[in-house]
């Protein structure tokens, strides 16, 4: 399924009241739950976006998509593969020749878990005999590489954003892995993308739910082929795998 816009067109606990045991197995299991107090990142630590939900610009289109809101920004295209209930299992924006995959997962109350999944990525990608290094970028430290795939070698860039209780997983791949500039749409996109991550306890690194917008869902056929302009859609962690490494497929198809 594409839409497309074209131009024109442990110590992730807080002290509390509650019982010591309670909390203690609320440690075990890595639980985030709803603390106004202690959020994780501060805004400031995002010069522009990702936003949280609650600190969101108004007034910016976007593509609701559940736990992230994917803005509407000229001659990007949004590759959506879902299940049959309209699950999405990936979200890849996609201009010329560069790609953007997004991934949205549950952080701690009071700390990002950036640092601790770079580091993951890098052992895995070392694990697959690729060379991964640092290099500072706009949101901080990211993790650039070569990979080999069914079309040749190609340059990826992961890009760590840590907000309120979430993390935002960016891949880019193509031109704009080597130079963020290469595809400016694309970076509008990560500077203007919402997450909603709710209030429910998750596990920590857990993916935040994503969905087909109801009336996307009932629209699409039964191949999962068809094309929604976006704006007929608008309302106003973890370790890298084999589907972040591959180049997107033209159209990523409904299961």
């Amino acid at each position: 399924m594409i839409f497309s816009r074209k131009s024109g067109s442990g110590r992730h606990a807080k002290d509390d009241t509650r019982a010591s045991g309670a909390r203690r197995l609320e440690e075990e299991l890595g639980l985030v739950d709803d603390d106004p107090e202690e959020t994780g990142p501060a805004k400031a630590d995002r010069p522009e976006g990702p936003y949280d939900v609650t600190e969101a610009p108004a007034g910016i289109p976007q593509l609701d998509l559940g736990a992230l809101k994917v803005p509407a920004v000229d001659d990007v295209e949004v590759r959506v593969q879902a299940d049959n209930e309209g699950k999405i299992q990936q979200i890849v924006l996609v201009h010329n020749d560069s790609a953007l995959q997004l991934g949205v997962f549950a952080a701690p109350r009071s700390e990002g878990i950036w640092d601790e999944v770079r580091a993951e990525i890098r052992k895995q990608l070392f694990t697959d005999g690729v060379a991964a290094q640092d290099a500072d970028g706009e949101w901080g430290v990211e993790l650039r590489a070569r990979v080999r795939t069914p079309d040749g070698l190609t340059d990826i860039r992961f890009v760590g954003i840590d907000g309120p209780r979430w993390l935002v997983r960016a891949v880019f791949q193509g031109p704009a892995a080597i130079d963020p500039d290469a595809a400016p749409p694309l970076l509008a996109c990560l500077r203007n993308l919402v997450v909603d991550r709710g209030h429910e306890a998750m596990p920590v690194r857990e993916p935040l739910p994503l969905h087909l917008p109801k009336e996307v869902a009932e629209a699409t056929t039964a191949d999962g082929s068809s094309e929604v302009p976006l704006a007929d859609t608008t309302n106003g962690a973890d370790e890298t795998d084999g589907a972040q490494r591959r180049k997107p497929s033209p159209r990523p198809r409904r299961k």
